[in-house]
């Protein structure tokens, strides 16, 4: 299959799953005040690929908090995947795409050219395969 195919068909469903309101939300894991504090200190972001990253150097406690969340994140996204015959990948794309878009001034995420920015007023650079 093409690249352009592949690609074609990717954003197909991101926007089917977008359309149907069915990408997951990981809110239950961020609702740990750890994960609260750490984001506020801009210790940790969104990026596009639907899983949290860590700004800068980590310490073992938040290297664990990270790894927490995003293997249920992980987990969400699998069960949502196969619930709507999507790939893991592009299920996790498309939560990471809402994900950086739901980010508000002060927040932190990682830019498509791998740099981590820190959210203005205005809009998120998001990766252009988002829907």
């Amino acid at each position: 299959m093409g690249e352009m195919t592949v690609r074609n068909s990717i954003l197909a469903g991101f926007a089917s799953l977008a359309a149907i309101g069915l990408v997951a939300t990981p809110v239950l894991a961020q609702r740990d005040p750890a994960y609260a504090a750490a984001r506020s200190a801009g210790k940790v972001g969104e990026q596009a690929d639907g899983y949290l990253g860590i700004v800068g150097a980590a310490d073992p406690a938040l290297q664990r908090l990270v790894d927490d969340i995003n293997i249920k994140r992980r987990a969400v996204y699998a069960e949502k995947a196969k619930e709507n015959n999507a790939t893991l990948e592009a299920y996790a794309l498309t939560a990471g795409c809402q994900a950086v878009a739901r980010t508000t001034p002060g927040e932190k995420y990682r830019a498509p050219d791998g740099s981590w920015q820190t959210r203005t007023d205005a809009a998120p650079i998001r990766d252009p395969r988002c829907p």
